[in-house]
């Protein structure tokens, strides 16, 4: 598995990263848990991501990886759901990061986002600083912001983050064109998250009032041959290979799937003519989204 450097944050990570939501699920049980956490790290995957939101995700971490915690790059979010507090608050973001260590049985986490946390509260600075006090007070390596368009754009132009993760995929490159680049001028680690747009190409016809939905209709719109090519690949190798993605997340409780996605980054790039091909479907069919006018 191809590692790279993590921007300014002194880490390395997996150009394929494990997104842990769909390990939090009430539908696998504790050993089949165990087993796949324990592959993916086998699979020399060295980025996990994870969250408050992600059902137990969190406590199986640390229940089956604690004991490998120097292999991997641990990544979760916070700033709501604590019993007692007011989400988005400085006592909310410190108690969250708290919960966290106590769940991932670790006594640092490496990056800690502010989840989707809106630009109104970004700018009134109380979640901010509770993140910054974490991180001098040694609990976060480094404080991260997660989330899309102006909340987005205010974090990678403050200085104050060192790690952002969005949304980049071949029917989303709204960040190709000012994010990114402002992100690495910033020294900024960046994480993809959808790399494979939620995968619309499963479905005939649009399917309606579905997570998918939305890129069903772009990735419909956009109109490019696929050259034969795979999807998931297409999809996938678009994603991690862009310049100024460090690791892209995909997830998955499938050993399978998971090796898919292995031997798919395996392969490199795009053929930089079917990239270009993509990136110019994207601009001409969909000019509110590449100007992130949405």
């Amino acid at each position: 598995m191809e590692q790279r450097t993590f921007g300014n944050t002194g880490m390395r990570v997996s150009a394929l990263g494990f997104g842990a939501g769909h390990i939090g699920g009430e539908d696998i049980s504790e050993k089949d848990a165990e087993i796949f956490l324990n592959k993916v790290l086998d699979s020399e995957i060295t980025l996990i991501d994870t969250a408050r939101a992600y059902g137990l995700s969190e406590e199986r971490i640390g229940k089956y990886l604690s004991s490998r915690r120097n292999e991997f790059v641990l990544s979760t979010k916070v700033g709501y759901g604590i019993a007692g507090y007011k989400d988005w608050t400085f006592d909310c973001v410190r108690a969250g990061i708290d919960e966290a260590l106590r769940l991932l049985r670790t006594d640092h986490i490496d990056v800690v986002h502010l989840h989707s946390c809106p630009i109104g509260t970004l700018e009134w600075g109380e979640p901010l600083r509770a993140l910054e006090q974490a991180v001098t007070d040694g609990k976060v390596r480094v404080a991260a912001y997660s989330g899309e368009n102006d909340a987005l754009g205010w974090a990678i132009d403050s200085g104050r983050f060192g790690c952002a993760e969005h949304s980049l995929n071949i029917c989303d490159q709204r960040v190709l064109e000012n994010i990114l680049p402002r992100a690495k001028e910033k020294g900024l680690g960046i994480i993809a998250k959808r790399p494979v747009a939620n995968a619309p190409w499963r479905f005939a016809e649009c399917p309606v009032s579905h997570y998918a939905e939305e890129y069903w209709w772009r990735w419909k719109t956009m109109d490019v041959d696929a050259r034969g090519i795979d999807w998931q690949e297409i999809a996938l190798r678009f994603a991690a290979f862009t310049p100024g993605v460090h690791s892209c997340i995909v997830g998955t409780t499938n050993l399978e799937h998971l090796n898919q996605n292995i031997r798919i980054i395996g392969k490199g790039p795009l053929p930089p003519d079917l990239y270009e091909e993509f990136r110019a479907s994207f601009k001409a069919n969909d000019p509110g989204w590449w100007t992130g006018q949405v």
